[in-house]
């Protein structure tokens, strides 16, 4: 995930992911923020702060706590959720879990599409941005795409599509 603190235009997340960050979001108020407080407030009980390593590790702990908040804060203010509710399973779409196969290799792959701040490809999500989930959003089941890779293009064919 990267990490950008200008985000300004709008964001799509699924329910899932919304609830994600507004945890996170929480932890870093109520738990970290407190914690990296009571970090700053014991080192500066060692003296002198400008030779304080102690101190400084603290603050700069401080600034990614409260960079990370504001991001989180911009984030979920301009989130687009997408709705459990709203996903169908008449052509790919957010919130999907797709078979396809690989019609070279005949070799069949199932993976959800989710927003690009949610794609985590090791655990089966992939992004509506990457190459195959570009090239098979909005197509249906036994729909072929192309996508083209630095090999070639390789083609798939869409085998089902479930609501997750």
């Amino acid at each position: 995930m990267s990490k950008n603190p200008d985000i300004a235009e709008n964001v799509h997340l699924t329910e899932e992911g919304k609830a994600k960050y507004e945890k996170e979001l929480e932890n870093l108020r109520t738990v970290r923020r407190p914690q990296v407080s009571e970090r700053i407030r014991t080192a500066r009980e060692f003296g002198d702060i400008s030779e304080n390593a102690e101190y400084e590790s603290a603050k700069q702990e401080q600034a990614f706590v409260e960079g990370r908040i504001t991001e989180l804060e911009k984030l979920l203010k301009n989130a687009i959720v997408i709705k459990s509710s709203e996903i169908t399973n008449d052509k790919v779409g957010f919130g999907n879990a797709v078979t396809v196969r690989d019609l070279s290799l005949n070799e069949e792959l199932k993976f959800s599409i989710v927003p690009t701040r949610e794609a985590d490809p090791r655990h089966g999500k992939i992004s509506n941005e990457c190459p195959l989930g570009k090239a098979i959003i909005d197509h249906r089941v036994g729909d072929e795409v192309v996508v083209r890779t630095e090999d070639g293009p390789v083609t798939w064919k869409i085998i089902a599509i479930e609501i997750k």
